[in-house]
């Protein structure tokens, strides 16, 4: 799609109508960015708030939708860490989820089996291109286009601006150069966790009061979406399923002892345990903020094993 097509369906109405469809599919069941530099981040202060303007921009030239949706499970096993993308973000079977069915059923609720299952389950993230209107922790970062990865609180936030639940409620077409609003990104630490619930949208308006031409220059800007739903980008269900039998220390036998009692017996040091204590008191000094920020954290931990 060009630029000119883009502004033709924009005020048609094309992409809204489209993008809304989309947004209904994603209501329907179904079955890495730490050190990125193309990826923008908010920051918080000392007394634990954040705050930063941002504009959504629309789908990158010859894509579809202005954002991915990717499936992933993040949890620690007695082999590690099994930080891996799921398949079910591809319409597929995958091995974690299979294994925490068959946990949910075989026990009650308040079972160990159930919180395991608990423990692993899948987590939702987006990304989407975005242009910094203000960014007062990193003003360098204001005027330039990021990708960036949101979890599911903001896109509720877009969601709900886009469909409405009240009459008297204009919807948004949040993702629109022209029509779309900045987003206002308040972040507050409660509990040890980010809370973004404060944040919304301002008023609609062409993003900047920019013309047509600067307005492309910005587009033009924009990073694929589609290498983060890309198949070729996730592991095969085996290599999953070997992953996970290794992190949860599945189908094996303990090796047995075997001592040599014509030599001095020694106790090796046991570097897995002092290696894990360490790893444990670690994430427990980390600072917790959201989801997001504590997955990057635990694949930097795993990215050590």
């Amino acid at each position: 799609m060009s630029f000119a097509t883009l502004k033709k369906a924009s005020k048609s109405g094309q992409t809204f109508a489209k993008l809304t469809q989309e947004i209904e599919k994603l209501k329907q069941p179904q079955q890495g960015s730490a050190n990125d530099e193309r990826f923008w981040k908010p920051e918080i202060d000392k007394s634990g708030n954040g705050y930063a303007v941002i504009r959504f921009l629309d789908s990158p030239e010859g894509e579809d939708r202005p954002f991915a949706q990717v499936w992933s499970h993040a949890f620690k096993g007695p082999g590690g860490w099994y930080i891996e993308n799921s398949l079910t973000t591809l319409g597929k079977k995958d091995p974690v989820s299979d294994f925490n069915t068959t946990l949910w059923n075989a026990g009650g609720e308040g079972s160990t089996q159930r919180s395991q299952a608990r423990n692993q389950k899948r987590k939702l993230s987006y990304y989407s291109n975005i242009y910094v209107v203000s960014d007062p922790a990193h003003p360098e970062n204001e005027g330039k286009v990021f990708l960036y990865k949101y979890g599911k609180k903001i896109f509720d936030k877009i969601t709900e601006a886009m469909q409405p639940a009240f009459k008297d409620e204009t919807p948004l077409d949040a993702f629109n150069l022209w029509k779309g609003a900045d987003f206002k990104v308040k972040i507050r630490k409660l509990d040890g966790y980010w809370n973004y619930d404060k944040s919304d949208f301002a008023a609609p308006s062409t993003l900047g009061g920019f013309d047509d031409e600067q307005l492309e220059k910005v587009w033009n800007q924009c990073y694929s979406l589609a290498e983060f739903e890309d198949p070729k980008n996730f592991k095969s269900y085996e290599d999953l399923e070997k992953r996970l039998n290794s992190v949860l220390a599945l189908n094996k036998a303990p090796a047995p002892a075997v001592v040599d009692e014509s030599e001095e017996e020694v106790t090796p040091k046991n570097w897995g345990k002092e290696v894990s204590e360490f790893r444990e008191k670690a994430v427990a000094a980390s600072p917790v903020e959201d989801e997001e920020n504590t997955l990057s954290y635990f694949a930097k931990l795993a990215e050590e094993d």
